[in-house]
């Protein structure tokens, strides 16, 4: 007698597309014992956190502390800090387009917040210029930036790509190191705030820093999620098959670079604004370092963990100050502890192909 649970050739097959049409994991079994998925194994507090970590609750809650963080604590020493790891988030998040999103290793990311500081300086100390008003030319320095180093190199990946940008920060800051019309090594001193409004100018600083990094942060968790983030995750993932697919990926590589120059330069404009002074040794590759060691962190793709990867970064050597000389062996210890037991970082990127699409066809198969 013929077994009632054996599955024809063709419906096995059918029932094996099915599962790869919904992306979700499939199993083909044994002949007689079908295909199904597996079952997720995540603990309910695990789910539970996952979830709270997803909403958008969680940031509407962040943005609203930090643009209160004045009324909370306003003490000279807490908001210039505040300000500090603000523009700390702005360049993570800036440099997640391109290292996180898009797979791009850049070492030289420094140079595009050279570019924003040392624009905004010069017109600024020497032209009379309103530092408000000196943005777009900013935003402009910092395109012409990318397309220099971008248009010929982006052709290029992984190591190669990585060494140019790393030649490229080091030549900003050589050459203005040189030049006698950004200051020499002695810099520009002098760059004027956006203004006090009435109010204290370090608090009108904190507000209208906290106030671009919040929009910058929501401006590069769109371009996440839009079509242009799926470009950039398919040459991430694979530039070849993504090529394959139709995507023209140099111009993918081309935006995401772009993007990142821009975010670069207007955290540089808010740096000048806060330090009044700039110099080359601002500039160095430790800079570079520091906020791709945030975007690893937190979680390479993910904007809330670069988010929490930049604060950590900013904040955990000055709450270590009381160990003195120890501070910074102290800080290397702990990033190598949570790099050891959260590789992925501390927020890692949720793939959509897990999401609802995979729900759906395990609810199905099962």
């Amino acid at each position: 007698m013929k077994d009632e649970t054996t599955l024809h050739p063709a419906e096995e097959a059918s029932a094996y597309v099915n599962a790869v049409d919904e992306r979700a994991p499939a199993n083909v079994a044994l002949a007689g014992k079908g295909v199904g998925t597996p079952r997720s194994r995540r603990a309910p507090i695990a789910e539970a956190v996952s979830s709270l970590l997803a909403g958008k609750w969680l940031g509407l809650g962040v943005a609203v502390i930090a643009l209160a963080l004045p009324f909370l604590n306003s003490s000279t020493y807490v908001i210039q800090i505040a300000v500090d790891a603000l523009i700390f988030v702005m360049l993570a998040v800036g440099l997640n387009i391109v290292v996180g999103f898009c797979g791009l290793l850049d070492l030289g990311y420094a140079a595009f917040f050279a570019i924003g500081a040392y624009t905004a300086g010069l017109l600024s100390t020497r032209y009379g210029w309103p530092l408000i008003a000196t943005i777009p030319v900013v935003v402009a320095a910092a395109v012409i930036g990318g397309l220099v180093i971008g248009g010929p190199t982006l052709r290029l990946r992984s190591d190669y790509l990585a060494i140019v940008t790393l030649g490229f920060g080091e030549i900003i800051r050589i050459t203005a190191n040189n030049l006698d019309f950004t200051g020499g090594p002695n810099g520009l001193y002098g760059i004027p705030g956006f203004g006090d409004f009435g109010l204290r100018s370090d608090i009108t600083l904190y507000w209208v820093t906290a106030a671009v990094v919040i929009v910058a942060v929501l401006f590069s968790s769109r371009l996440g999620r839009g079509r242009i983030g799926r470009a950039w995750r398919f040459v991430r993932e694979d530039e070849d098959a993504a090529e394959a697919m139709g995507i023209h990926t140099y111009k993918a590589k081309f935006a995401a670079y772009i993007a990142g120059a821009v975010f670069g330069g207007l955290a540089g404009v808010l740096f000048a604004a806060h330090q009044s002074a700039i110099s080359p040794p601002s500039f160095n590759f430790l800079w570079s370092a520091l906020i791709l060691m945030a975007v690893v962190l937190g979680g390479m793709g993910s904007t809330p963990g670069v988010v929490v990867g930049a604060v950590v970064i900013s904040l955990l050597p000055e709450l270590l100050r009381g160990a003195e000389n120890w501070r910074y062996l102290i800080f290397g210890l702990l990033l190598i502890v949570v790099m050891i037991f959260r590789p992925q970082g501390l927020l890692p990127a949720r793939t959509g192909e897990t999401g609802r699409r995979g729900r759906r066809a395990q609810e199905g198969t099962s």
